[in-house]
């Protein structure tokens, strides 16, 4: 399942301007908000796609039967530049536990690239739906790494990736490696350069949010 979530109107639209403009993106702080903003559109959206079971609760004049998530998710992303997407998601999932991934894409001199992944942290995933922050979906290559390392030995019941801007070169790779994931995009670009960046995309968005950082 594909979702572009600024296909049908709402405020969300708003904000996936502002990450877009060159004219705002100077105010890290309001691109970081953004990005926050968009991660809590997308954790209410694909919490309508969890499992939920009835719980009875008391109230000052009685009880109440409500619905209660079956099972709290797994909140992960990958350094530096989905933590604000990531907030957004823990802030509607306050009590979901986190995994981090810790990868970035070494450039060579004759501009390809590889992912170098050199840190990863989860706690267990078993049978629990996991869902990842990627601020920019690309060429898929660090997202499906990091799935790739976090799923190795344990099975999620649902993967949910949600990405600010997405590719659909990228959404392709992804797909064809984990069918059953529910990818959630703020927006959808068709095109990618040859050095791995989305157009019309947004830029960097880790540079964008922190500043720029050394090249090794």
């Amino acid at each position: 399942m594909i979702v572009e979530l600024s296909n049908s109107n709402s405020i969300l639209s708003t904000w996936v301007r502002e990450i877009r403009d060159t004219s705002i993106q100077n105010d890290r702080m309001r691109f970081r908000r953004n990005m926050e903003r968009i991660g809590e559109v997308a954790a209410y959206e694909l919490s309508k796609h969890l499992i939920y079971v009835t719980a009875t609760v008391p109230t000052p004049l009685g009880e109440a039967e409500c619905y209660v998530l079956e099972q709290q998710p797994v909140v992960a992303t990958i350094l530096r530049a989905g933590i604000p997407l990531h907030q957004g998601i823990l802030n509607y999932f306050d009590m979901a536990d986190n995994a981090f991934v810790a990868g970035y894409r070494k450039h060579h001199r004759d501009g390809s690239f590889e992912i170098e992944q050199h840190y990863i942290t989860s706690p267990e995933l078993a049978g629990r739906p996991l869902i990842i922050a990627d601020p920019m979906l690309a060429s898929g290559s660090s997202l499906i790494l990091a799935l790739e390392s976090l799923t190795d030995e344990q099975k999620p019941s649902q993967i949910h990736i949600v990405c600010a801007i997405a590719c659909t070169v990228g959404i392709e790779l992804v797909k064809r490696r984990f069918p059953e994931a529910y990818i959630w995009a703020g927006a959808i670009d068709d095109e990618l350069t040859a050095r791995g960046y989305i157009v019309p995309g947004l830029g960097d968005a880790g540079d964008l949010s922190y500043g720029h950082k050394k090249q090794s």
